[in-house]
């Protein structure tokens, strides 16, 4: 048998896991607008980023002619997941630009490297970054595209920092965040955001919003650049 005082120890070391677990898993709060973080999908998600409905819930060839991304430039996809808007991304520059595929976790570079391999795409460079630093050359990217991935930043303002100087003068820094004003739009509150709340947000960081696109199905397509 233990001794009290033994599982006493063991029952507070538990406790302390436990706890710095469960806040470590806590998402943050925006300190401009008061949001509160979404936690970033894992690996296990990725087919839900592939799925066929997306074509139809999310019309990606209509968001990328939004975007009008131009050919031989250097973008980068932001939360890149599996690749899903990476290829297009990458079809769009041709042969003379390239993509910088940021993600945080490696399981979902390692999907988005074998996309590229099928679709026999080399103007793809996969970037393991850290959730605080997309680990971008300095003043080396004319896009940065995220889709549906801004709302999951842990630390959106130190993010943001890095991308100004990712981007080179007059970079466009391009969001598509599902759009919370519509309570019929079928995805969970703290993966949604507003207008309002993406341009408070983008714009505190010394970005400037450029135009709003509504005209998608479920989400904002919203423009800033980088002065």
């Amino acid at each position: 048998m233990h001794s009290p005082g033994r599982a006493t120890v063991a029952t507070l070391i538990a406790a302390t896991v436990l706890i710095v677990t469960l806040f470590s898993q806590q998402p943050g709060i925006h300190p401009v607008s008061g949001r509160v973080y979404a936690l970033p999908m894992g690996v296990a998600g990725a087919p839900w980023l592939d799925r066929a409905e997306r074509e139809r819930e999310e019309d990606p060839d209509l968001a990328m002619r939004l975007i009008r991304v131009e050919r031989g430039s250097t973008v980068a996809d932001l939360g890149a997941g599996s690749g899903y808007f990476t290829v297009r991304l990458a079809r769009a520059v041709g042969a003379a630009g390239k993509v910088y595929a940021v993600d945080i976790q490696q399981g979902m570079l390692d999907l988005l490297t074998r996309a590229a391999a099928r679709e026999r795409l080399t103007n793809i460079i996969p970037v393991l970054g850290a959730e605080d630093d997309p680990r971008l050359p300095a003043m080396s990217v004319d896009l940065v595209l995220m889709v549906d991935v801004y709302h999951e930043l842990a630390t959106p303002q130190t993010t943001l920092a890095h991308l100004r100087r990712a981007l080179k003068p007059g970079g466009r820094l391009v969001l598509l965040e599902y759009r919370a004003e519509d309570p019929t739009v079928p995805i969970r509150p703290e993966h949604k955001m507003t207008k309002a709340q993406v341009k408070l947000e983008i714009e505190s960081e010394g970005f400037r919003q450029q135009r709003v696109f509504d005209d998608l199905p479920r989400q904002h397509l919203i423009v800033f650049t980088r002065p």
